[in-house]
């Protein structure tokens, strides 16, 4: 038995459990949530480089073999996720360290963030659809804590907006699994994806359909998806910056993954129908996400609205379902988790020094003046999520483009176009009134200086932007593993044959050749 499946799962339950039991001291809950952080990123990164080379890893719990026990299953796809969440994660506790306030650390704030990463990192590597329930309950609800910390009007009412829609998500999640198990007899994704074939065959592809909707729109409520995405920018920009950076990175993400894995593992057999309403998904929301970005006038809600356009892009290329499609969503997930993090985390050091986030206020020192490597630290993501060469965001979006243009989607290419120039408008947006812009200062007034920022705070910012740059300078490589992740997702059969054994493949499930 293989445990490296889980201990991307277990490392951070076991940081939290630690955390816990040293409340008392702030220091050691630091200490212990740093040392767990690492942990994590190192197993991820064994994982990935067990994974790269085609292999599938899978673990069943308690020796109970699939599809009648708990499988953990590590492909490319879910270990490359891992990986992002896992460097996500040690960015986020690294920079937490400096500017989350006593209060919140006292209250737990470290062990939360540990239980959230231990539901993300289990929601990728599940292989058992009520399992992955369970796993977005873990989350949801370390989320929702950290999102109220603090308990100031503004975080109450974004949590009490967030964990309602998500709480209707999770209802339509149960009531789909159920019925799924009672149309198909199994929860195993793996066993799910054979009995789907046979269910189809057999004439039963309807009833199938039917529940693969559900899936969309429970799945589409966590993404944040048009027109599901309402929660997102009414809650991001209500906690500390690091807790906005986490969940910018990862929650919505989780959505997207689920909803890679469902529609290239187990519902495959009608997509001409539920393929083309993912692509007119997926055209809306990059289309409403950049249009609401651009009435904004506070930095977090600006970006909190990026992050619905740029999940469009994502989804495009799950839509499309062609090998060069799914390699951009994969590229596109891995480029942008990176991006989104670092410009909230820049948000936080650019409110440190202007003293607000509200772009038509003045701050009372202008952040280019004062600190011109936060304004460069700042450019490197923002261009990169504009999709300015080289850098990550560019490769991730020609790659889509490409995808589409093979496809002849003319529209949604020239939607993608428009939206990544409007994107470069908010971003320079961003630019002139938070980072070059100065106050004004009056005759008589003393003169104003930036508060140094703790380079704690730098450090993250710093690393995650070296990561993007390099990202666009050596593309190929994670376009290669891009590509590997494509093939295993669109030929179910290879992993159907890893978590069950060759005996359960069957004909009957097709797949796309690589």
């Amino acid at each position: 038995m293989n445990a490296l499946p889980i201990l991307p799962v277990l490392i951070p339950l076991g940081t939290a459990c630690l955390g816990m039991l040293g409340h008392r001291s702030l220091r050691a809950q630091q200490t212990v949530s740093i040392a767990g952080a690492v942990a994590l990123a190192l197993a991820a990164v064994a994982l990935v480089a067990r994974t790269a080379t085609g292999e599938i890893l899978t673990m069943d719990a308690g020796g109970w073999s699939a599809p009648f026990g708990i499988t953990f299953v590590a492909d490319a796809f879910g270990a490359i996720m891992v990986l992002l969440a896992a460097v996500t994660g040690l960015a986020v506790v690294v920079y937490s360290v400096a500017s989350v306030d006593l209060p919140r650390k006292r209250f737990l704030y470290y062990p939360l963030t540990h239980v959230l990463l231990a539901g993300v990192c289990g929601a990728f590597l599940t292989g058992d659809i009520f399992n992955l329930y369970v796993c977005f309950e873990i989350l949801l609800l370390s989320s929702f804590v950290l999102l109220s910390l603090g308990s100031e009007r503004g975080q109450l009412e974004g949590a009490i907006k967030y964990v309602t829609l998500n709480l209707i998500s999770s209802a339509i999640f149960l009531s789909a699994a159920g019925l799924l198990y009672g149309t198909l007899g199994t929860l195993n994704m793996a066993h799910l994806s054979v009995r789907a074939a046979e269910a189809v065959a057999e004439g039963n592809g309807n009833a199938v359909t039917i529940v693969a909707m559900l899936f969309m729109v429970s799945f589409g409520i966590k993404a944040a998806v048009f027109p599901l995405f309402f929660w997102l920018p009414a809650s991001y920009h209500t906690p500390p910056f690091a807790v906005s950076a986490l969940f910018a990175g990862l929650l919505t993400k989780v959505g997207v993954y689920a909803i890679v894995r469902v529609f290239t593992l187990i519902f495959v057999h009608d997509t001409g129908y539920t393929h083309t309403i993912l692509l007119w998904v997926a055209a809306l929301t990059m289309v409403s996400g950049v249009l609401g970005a651009a009435a904004q006038t506070e930095f977090r809600r600006v970006l909190s609205f990026h992050i619905i356009s740029q999940i469009g892009y994502m989804i495009l290329g799950v839509a499309l379902l062609t090998p060069l499609a799914v390699a951009g969503t994969v590229f596109y997930i891995v480029h942008h988790i990176v991006v989104k993090a670092n410009l909230f985390l820049v948000a936080g050091v650019a409110h440190r020094i202007r003293g607000t986030s509200d772009l038509g206020r003045a701050g009372r020192v202008g952040v280019y003046a004062s600190a011109p490597l936060v304004a460069i630290l700042f450019m490197i993501p923002a261009m990169s999520l504009a999709g300015v060469p080289p850098l990550s965001g560019f490769w991730a979006k020609l790659i889509l483009i490409r995808a589409a243009l093979d496809e002849r989607a003319y529209v949604y290419v020239a939607v993608a176009l428009l939206v990544g120039i409007m994107t470069l408008f908010s971003m320079t947006k961003i630019w002139a009134e938070a980072f070059w812009k100065s106050p004004e200062e009056k005759e008589g007034d003393p003169p104003t200086k930036a508060d140094r920022t703790p380079m704690g705070m730098l450090a993250p910012i710093a690393a995650l932007a070296g990561i993007t740059v390099a990202i666009g300078l050596a593309a190929q490589p994670v376009f290669e593993f891009s590509v590997l992740a494509a093939g295993q997702l669109l030929n179910p059969e290879v992993y159907v044959g890893a978590a069950l054994g060759e005996a359960f493949v069957t004909p009957l499930q097709g797949g796309v050749e690589p």
